[in-house]
């Protein structure tokens, strides 16, 4: 059975959602075979895409709604959520 799981997070950190924590993003997105997108606003875009994450301009207190679909959709959504819980790794 395929699986759908969704999850929000909020950007905790102050400059956004910019290349850095981005690439954390990508970096964690891309260890899950299932398919993860971000939604923010009006734009839905691809959490494996660096340009995708950036095109979303999401600054500090943005809510990003993640959504996984596949076998491991649960441990995708866990992750980021931890992710972005812990600023991305970038703690400046």
């Amino acid at each position: 059975m395929i699986r759908k799981v969704q999850g929000v997070f909020v950007v905790l950190n102050e400059k956004g959602l910019h290349t850095r924590p981005s690439t954390e993003l990508v970096k964690c997105a891309m260890h899950f075979r299932a398919q993860i997108s971000l939604s923010y606003q009006d734009y839905v875009v691809n959490a494996k895409s660096i340009l995708g994450i950036l095109m979303l301009a999401a600054e500090r207190g943005s809510q990003i709604v993640v959504e996984a679909i596949g076998d491991d959709a649960d441990s995708a959504i866990a992750a980021i959520l931890k992710l972005a819980e812990n600023k991305f790794h970038l703690h400046y």
